[in-house]
């Protein structure tokens, strides 16, 4: 007997893949700070910034955005690739804060061809996973299983953020620019 997977989360993302109007990853940090829960920002540093995932792989999926929209790796300067390891290196610390994952992704899609969904705009993927999570449903059944919601990913990591004092310790915020 066939089981039913279901995954509503997806039919959100297959009717607006192709929509949007402009680069989510330049829209996003232009709007007020005010907005950033809406738009799932967690953090602002100076040349780069974190951003949930709207459709994780993985609870918690973090990426890393860089404000300068390039699909170009070169053109990004020293000060924008520190800023975005050091992001990276400030997502793994929330994730083991709030998740504490097993072990984590690491990666970049460059180019359609390379998964890249946005793929005019680089951005870092971090992504948590654990001993005995669910990757194989991807693969068997195109359906990823993520046990919480991103209002609650969203908080937990803000809280993290707050719990590690990460204003004191990595870039500047947005506002110091």
């Amino acid at each position: 007997m066939t089981e039913q997977l279901w995954a509503p989360w997806r039919l959100k993302y297959i009717e607006n893949a192709d929509k949007a109007n402009g680069c989510i990853f330049c829209l996003f940090p232009a709007q007020p700070e005010s907005e950033d829960a809406a738009n799932l920002i967690l953090y602002r540093g100076q040349h780069a910034f974190l951003i949930l995932n709207a459709y994780p792989y993985s609870n918690g999926h973090l990426m890393v955005v860089p404000y300068r929209h390039t699909a170009s790796f070169e053109e990004f300067t020293d000060a924008e690739m520190l800023e975005v390891m050091q992001l990276t290196r400030l997502s793994i610390r929330l994730l083991q804060d709030a998740f504490h994952p097993d072990g984590f992704n690491l990666g970049v899609n460059m180019g359609r061809v390379a998964g890249a969904g946005i793929a005019d705009h680089l951005h870092w993927h971090v992504v948590p996973r654990w001993n005995g999570d669910t990757n194989f449903m991807p693969v068997l059944a195109d359906v990823r299983v993520i046990p919480e919601s991103l209002a609650v990913v969203y908080e937990r990591l803000r809280a993290a953020r707050e719990r590690l004092d990460c204003a004191s310790q990595e870039p500047h915020t947005r506002s110091e620019r």
